[in-house]
Order: structure tokens, then sequence, then C-alpha cells
């Protein structure tokens, strides 16, 4: 594996945490509690290696990463998903912790309080995440990037 494989690894990352994100709402709503735990346990181990993932590429690659080159209506609709990702992306760290912190102290009234904003604002992340690389490196490539 090389540097240049990290984009798609930090894509398939995201998916998982999606995944698992989902699974470990449905499964709380359920009543399903174990399974709820290994769901998101697996979400935060899947978002802990895509951040050390995405961490890495960007200290290798710097700033030559790659610029999106579309036109039309797609490079609005490119920017505004980046952005709003990206503005999420700087809160879910916090937001998770804040989650998983009265989650592990078995205060689950604070717990599902602050899960209610956790959950969507990371699933939105965790799919945005997977859409700006498929736009990015799958989808418009700039030439010679595929």
């Amino acid at each position: 594996m090389t540097i240049s494989d990290l984009p798609a690894l930090n894509a398939c990352l995201n998916f998982l945490s999606t995944i698992f994100i989902g699974a470990g709402w449905y499964s709380i709503r359920c009543g399903y509690w174990r399974q709820h735990v290994a769901c998101m346990i697996t979400a935060v181990i899947s978002s802990s290696a895509f951040l050390v993932s995405y961490l890495v590429y960007h200290a290798h690659v710097g700033e030559k990463s790659t610029h999106f080159m579309a036109d039309g209506i797609v490079r609005p609709v490119y920017f505004t998903l980046l952005i709003t990702h990206v503005l999420l992306a700087i809160i879910i760290l916090p937001l998770v912790i804040a989650t998983l912190i009265p989650a592990l102290r078995r205060r689950w009234e604070k717990h599902r309080r602050i899960a209610r904003w956790t959950m969507p604002v990371w699933l939105y992340v965790s799919v945005t995440g997977v859409l700006v690389y498929l736009m990015l490196y799958q989808w418009f490539p700039p030439p010679g990037v595929r």
C-alpha cells in the first residue's frame, strides 16, 4: 500500500463507519443494546482508523492534494457538500467523545441526550466523506488521477 492508496482506504473506512452507525442506531431502537454497543465500538474504531489514515495522507501530500476540476452544476454541488462535510467533521470528534464518556460511565440519560445530536451529524460526515471521495477521484477525476 502506498500513500496514493489512502484516499480509497479512507472512503472504505468512512463507508464502514456509516454501516455501523446505522446498524447501531437500528439496534438500540429495537432494544438490542449489546448489538448497539458492538456496532458503535466498531464505528468508533473505523472512524479512528480513518482519522489516522487521513492525517498520514495529508502529512505526506500536503498542499499537493487533488483539485476538483468538473464544471457545471456539479461544481457548486461538490463544494457545498465539501464545505458542510469539513465544518461538521471539525465538530464530530468532540461530539463523539462527549457521547462516549457518559456511556462509559453508564449515565444513559445524558448519553441519549447527546447521541440524538451526534448520530445524525456523524452519519452525515461519514456519508459525505464517501461522496466527496467518489466525486473527486471516481466520477470527475482530474486527468491522470485514475
